[in-house]
């Protein structure tokens, strides 16, 4: 994709901390506070959410309840993030990332009492919340990242991945706590009974809550990117505003580059939510077993993120970087197809979500990274881009 920033000269090394901003508390925080914050917040509410999304087809199955709504809420995810750009806009990146905690807790609420009465209606506010979530989430990182590599006068693409890095790996951790957590509570229930199923979603609830804390204090910084402070653009309406959000991004060369990517990202998440728990883990494992699955998956995730963020310097590096993971993730598709068997064994499900793990986290990393150096000189479209960027739910 082009190798700016890979040959230019390193400025020397400050400390992570070395940049504070004022909260709204009138304290100082750096910058990296900040990213330690919203990777705690992401932590507690994903060790939540993802156990939960990734035993759907298993424990919901009565008419399919589970796939049916998480094909709900990905179509619902997929119709408002044409408007998440400008939502987050007018509620602010940190304004957004808090409403958005109230979707993922509903949807939890919903399996507490499974119907379909539950399920489609948070299913669709899901995947509104979502879609704002992980627009607020994209502006809201790469703001910290420009702010700390301006102030102290580093390379930006350092900055992205070393950030990007911190933030991708704790929410690959997610995996590991999320579904130890499932393991400990279902034991050995083949099935998911009703008791244990109540539990697991009661605790889950609890991790959410205390994910919201962090998420409350984080510093505002939309005034100092140019974003909004909670009130609409001054001459715009949100029609137009949404309008411009949807349509920029498919005018950009270098959008339209990415889109195949970016669609190949979600893919490989719903393989590993549709098909790797339920064809692939279950059968050999039981449902308990999907905890300690997507636990191996979470684990590879968290090495590769942390290690694909240091080794980021610039637009090769990244590209490079993806590629791996992508080659990665191709010879495991090619050895399901043609040479896995339930019969090998308990450990064949487990190195598949290793190896899976290593690649997704990888790109969890590297995509984001690549999204702020393709893009960070077109500060007004941000957040426009980043609602094609939004695609980790």
């Amino acid at each position: 994709m082009g190798s700016r920033g890979d040959d230019e000269e390193q400025p020397a090394a400050v400390p992570l901390l070395a940049a504070a901003y004022p909260t709204p508390s009138g304290l100082r925080r750096s910058h990296a506070g900040d990213v330690h914050l919203l990777s705690a917040a992401f932590l507690f509410v994903f060790s939540a959410y993802l156990p939960t999304q990734n035993l759907q087809s298993t424990l919901n199955t009565e008419g399919n309840l589970g796939a049916v709504s998480m094909g709900i809420l990905y179509a619902s995810f997929t119709v408002f993030t044409a408007t998440a750009a400008a939502v987050v806009r007018r509620l602010g990146s940190r304004g957004a990332l808090v409403v958005c905690t109230s979707g993922y807790a509903l949807f939890i609420l919903a399996n507490l009492l499974p119907t379909w009465y539950t399920m489609v209606p948070a299913s669709v506010y899901l995947g509104f919340t979502s879609s704002l979530m992980w627009v607020g989430q994209g502006t809201y990182l790469t703001s910290v990242a420009f702010s700390h590599a301006t102030e102290n006068k580093l390379h930006l693409g350092q900055v992205l991945g070393r950030f990007n890095g911190e933030f991708w790996g704790m929410f690959a951790s997610t995996q590991v706590i999320g579904n130890l957590i499932s393991l400990v509570v279902l034991g050995n229930d083949k099935d998911g009974g009703g008791a244990n199923k109540n539990l697991l979603f009661t605790v889950f609830l609890g991790c959410m809550v205390v994910g919201i804390v962090p998420m409350c204090l984080l510093s505002r910084r939309d005034k100092s990117r140019g974003e909004s402070d909670g009130h609409e653009p001054q001459g715009r309406s949100f029609l137009a505003d949404t309008s411009t959000s949807a349509v920029t991004p498919l005018a950009d060369p270098r959008m339209l580059l990415l889109a195949p990517l970016l669609a190949y990202y979600g893919l490989q998440k719903a393989f590993v939510w549709a098909v790797f728990t339920k064809s692939v883990v279950t059968p050999v494992l039981g449902v308990a077993g999907v905890g300690g699955a997507m636990a191996v998956y979470g684990a590879a995730g968290v090495v590769s993120s942390l290690v694909a963020g240091r080794l980021t310097s610039g637009l090769r590096s990244s590209t490079f970087i993806v590629s791996t993971g992508a080659v990665l993730q191709a010879g495991v598709l090619l050895w399901l197809l043609f040479f896995y068997s339930p019969m090998l064994g308990s450990a064949a499900p487990l190195v598949v979500g290793d190896v899976w793990g290593v690649g997704d986290g990888i790109l969890n990393t590297q995509l984001s990274a690549l999204i702020g150096l393709l893009f960070e000189n077109d500060k007004k479209e941000k957040p426009s881009l980043r609602s094609f960027g939004g695609h980790r739910s």
